[in-house]
């Protein structure tokens, strides 16, 4: 979900401020990233100041990549083989194989310790999915976005209120349900529902529980996650993706790779070789097994989610 209005939250919507456990890094695996964890904790060099940062020759020379990841299914995680996967691990590994650096090493965290571990070099990248907004910006650089996302809702069969938009859910006075955290609590508000009578559930598995037992009458969420939640589900279905209104204009996020402030110099070489794969169609292909489709790529660029 996208960052509430006015506050640097996560990716989707949670805080990127150390509060407790993420939604999702207690998911499967998470004995196999304390272990990782463990073994991947060590500070990292200390970084060039001048010029644009050496990392990148720091990262040829040692043969690895550290990089930052917050346990989520299907952004950056440890499977239950333990090995590291996800869309934004999958896509490092090719990206910076192609810069000269072979090999990649996951450092576990929580995602609100992502941005300070990436500055206080625990780690070279953050390659959790993150979502790009003006508040994190001014805390680090980011790639151009490798994926945009909208929001979407998780309704009974045969959508039986129509419900579609966050307008929708506030005129037919729906009982609505989102994530614990999620930015879409920002948008049904803004949209005019009572946040009070908003009910928070844990994650989207507990929203499909609440829609499919007729406890709400709608989950919201982003459209990759209400997407794959609802596949096996006899009761439920989910609606189109559509862009929430922000700022009373139509809003798209955008998730990328973080760097430290003075590397400018890896970032653009990352970025080089991100507009190659997506000019050639194969991020696509990379990040097609985690779920993602035709309409989560973007041209969105980074400067523009960070509002210059």
């Amino acid at each position: 979900m996208a960052p509430p209005l006015g506050k640097p939250l996560r990716r989707r919507g949670e805080t990127s401020t150390p509060v407790g456990p993420s939604r999702r890094s207690l998911l499967a695996g998470a004995a196999a990233l304390g272990a990782l964890g463990a073994a991947g904790c060590s500070r990292v060099p200390t970084e060039a100041s001048t010029g644009g940062g050496d990392q990148l020759e720091r990262l040829k020379a040692a043969g690895v990549v550290r990089l930052g990841i917050a346990g989520e299914i299907p952004f950056g995680y440890i499977d239950k083989n333990g090995k590291l996967t996800g869309e934004a691990p999958e896509l490092a590994k090719v990206i910076f194989k192609r810069l000269g650096v072979d090999r990649v090493q996951p450092v576990p965290t929580e995602f609100g310790s992502l941005i300070p571990g990436l500055n206080s070099q625990q780690f070279d990248v953050v390659a959790a999915g993150m979502y790009i907004n003006p508040e994190r910006c001014e805390q680090v650089i980011f790639s151009d976005p490798d994926y945009q996302m909208l929001d979407s809702f998780i309704v009974r069969k045969g959508n039986p209120k129509g419900l579609n938009t966050y307008k929708d859910v506030v005129e037919k006075k729906a009982k609505f349900a989102t994530g614990t955290g999620y930015a879409e609590i920002a948008y049904a508000v803004e949209a005019g529902y009572p946040e009070g009578d908003i009910l928070i559930v844990p994650d989207q598995v507990a929203g499909l529980n609440a829609v499919e037992a007729g406890r709400v009458d709608v989950f919201a969420g982003t459209a990759l996650t209400t997407r794959e939640v609802v596949k096996k589900s006899a009761k439920a279905e989910v609606t189109e993706p559509f862009r929430p209104i922000v700022g009373g204009e139509p809003h798209t996020d955008g998730g990328g790779f973080a760097f430290r402030p003075t590397e400018t110099n890896l970032r653009d070489a990352f970025n080089e070789e991100l507009a190659k794969l997506k000019e050639s169609g194969e991020l696509l292909r990379i990040l097609r097994p985690f779920g993602f489709t035709e309409d989560e790529m973007t041209d969105l660029t980074a400067k523009e989610l960070c509002g210059g």
